[in-house]
């Protein structure tokens, strides 16, 4: 029986960007730069696609939270190959302080609401590098989960995950439902097309918001400042391996 799958695909300032702090330190500039699918989510949807394409899901199912430009984000899952989105509409400063365990909470009651077999999340996401969300939705959810799954395969309801480890790879076995969160070298995402681009135009996309999900979005930390990270300093050469040990004993490194 073939299973159905819920993607979460994060809209996130784009790799290539430099991102700046506010000049009142209050988060970093977002207004007129450029934002994509956060790149581990890109892998996410992929390997959602070729489940399908195997015969192993029978749907795929984005979804997203954030203001009303995730539904770009969408469109792009969409493209790629998901059936149907699911946008969860949050806005101005309820976005602003939306935080890892109040997104968990609602990729998990959508889980529930569309009663998938599997929730397929990137490890992390750029902007943040967070890492939490996966994990969160396994815990709420009382899942087993698979992180940073480097290889997945599906069979009869158990999934077979090989996930990179210090010093080589390891190779759990998870029953179904389950959460699996992606890594780098699981795949390598496709492009989309002209054509998948106008289909995906027609495809259902449904709008919540977390009342709806009952979900409570409302923060539990509060970021006080945000600060660049200092600026690397100038290297320097020395003379004799005894400088060398010299200089680091006086900077405190030995």
């Amino acid at each position: 029986m073939a299973i159905r799958i819920l993607v979460g695909v994060k809209r996130a300032i784009d790799y290539a960007v430099k991102v700046q702090v506010k000049t009142d330190k209050t988060g970093v500039v977002t207004e007129g730069v450029k934002h994509s699918m956060n790149p581990f989510d890109e892998i996410a949807v992929e390997e959602a696609i070729r489940l399908k394409e195997k015969k192993v899901a029978q749907e795929i199912i984005a979804v997203s939270c954030g203001p009303t430009q995730c539904q770009e984000t969408l469109r792009t899952a969409l493209a790629l190959g998901a059936d149907r989105a699911i946008h969860v509409e949050i806005n101005g400063k309820d976005y602003e302080t939306l935080q890892p365990l109040a997104i968990s909470k609602l990729i998990a009651a959508v889980a529930k609401k569309e009663s998938v077999d599997l929730v397929l999340l990137g490890k992390q996401a750029i902007d943040d590098d967070c890492n939490q969300t996966g994990q969160m939705v396994a815990g709420l959810l009382s899942w087993p989960q698979a992180l940073f799954a480097s290889k997945v395969d599906i069979k009869d309801k158990k999934a077979e995950v090989m996930r990179e480890i210090d010093g080589g790879s390891e190779t759990i076995r998870v029953k179904l439902p389950a959460v699996i969160t992606t890594d780098l070298r699981l795949n390598q995402p496709r492009f989309a097309n002209l054509p998948s681009i106008q289909k995906a135009k027609k495809k259902p996309m449904a709008k919540m918001s977390p009342s709806d999900l009952g979900v409570d979005i409302k923060p539990h930390q509060e970021y006080l400042s945000y600060e660049e990270p200092p600026k690397r300093q100038g290297g320097g050469r020395v003379s004799s391996v005894d400088e060398l040990i010299s200089k680091l004993k006086e900077k405190g490194l030995v």
